[in-house]
């Protein structure tokens, strides 16, 4: 386990692969840690420069008291891979992740030559509906939403494995600071004029039983930017580099492959 102690925050994170290989680098959802892409991770190309960490308040990284700002989840990326001196990734965000990297994009092209925005978009949900969730989870703990997330997270199929209960667990166990921190995050955000303003590679990934950012959403996000493409995972809710983690792969060595992401 390697913490890197920036000056604002102590960020978990993995530094896997080829040390001098093509970077990529990897961006969890809400209320999920780095060990998301783990079923993923095995699956991709030899070479790569493969980095995962945990955002703010998720995972082993430090939870700060909420609310936070989009501006600070990118900034803390941003610190985080300076300290790295990484330069020209292929960034993959998921859901929150995904506005993320629209915004690391968008303040840091220097830093990302390449973007994939699954289970995203520009804006997600609206500020009632989040600011709702923050006072449900403060007055009754982040477990009292964990089963009806389950329902937007996963495809019918994958909710009836007994793996099921270790993301609810997750869920569960979440730090509150970091999870309603997050949310307040996501609230305050809408992306669509500096997203649309990007001009570099993007692949979309959406699946089609997701309840949090269904594929229409995505959709709309990824044709803002000129000569994106958007890809479908069938019977795949919110996490489907979980779900089907072979298809997640093949889409994303295809799209490794045609923006030459290779050292």
């Amino acid at each position: 386990m390697q913490i890197a102690d920036l000056s604002a925050l102590k960020i978990h994170y993995t530094d896997e692969g080829d040390p001098n290989g093509a970077p990529i680098v990897f961006a969890n959802s809400l209320g999920t840690d780095l060990r998301l892409w783990d079923k993923l991770v095995p699956l991709l190309p030899a070479g790569l420069r493969i980095i995962r960490y945990d955002k703010r308040g998720h995972g082993l990284t430090q939870a700060t008291p909420a609310p936070y700002s989009m501006g600070t989840l990118i900034r803390d990326v941003e610190t985080l891979l300076d300290h790295l001196q990484v330069k020209d990734a292929l960034f993959v965000g998921l859901s929150i992740g995904g506005m993320i990297g629209q915004g690391l994009a968008v303040k840091r092209p220097d830093l990302v030559r390449a973007l994939v925005i699954s289970n995203s978009a520009a804006k997600m949900g609206t500020a009632e509906m989040w600011n709702t969730r923050i006072a449900n989870c403060r007055e009754n703990g982040v477990g009292s939403i964990a089963g009806v997330t389950m329902e937007r997270w996963f495809g019918k199929r994958f909710r009836a494995t007994p793996e099921l209960e270790a993301w609810q667990n997750m869920l569960s166990r979440q730090d509150l600071e970091g999870y309603t921190g997050c949310c307040a995050a996501i609230a305050g955000t809408d992306f669509y004029t500096p997203t649309s303003g990007l001009r570099l590679p993007v692949l979309g990934i959406a699946g089609t039983e997701d309840g949090s950012s269904p594929p229409d959403l995505v959709r709309e996000t990824i044709d803002l930017v000129p000569g994106s493409k958007f890809e479908m995972i069938r019977g795949a809710g919110h996490l489907p580099c979980v779900e089907d983690p072979e298809e997640y792969a093949r889409i994303l060595k295809d799209f490794i492959k045609e923006t030459g992401h290779v050292h």
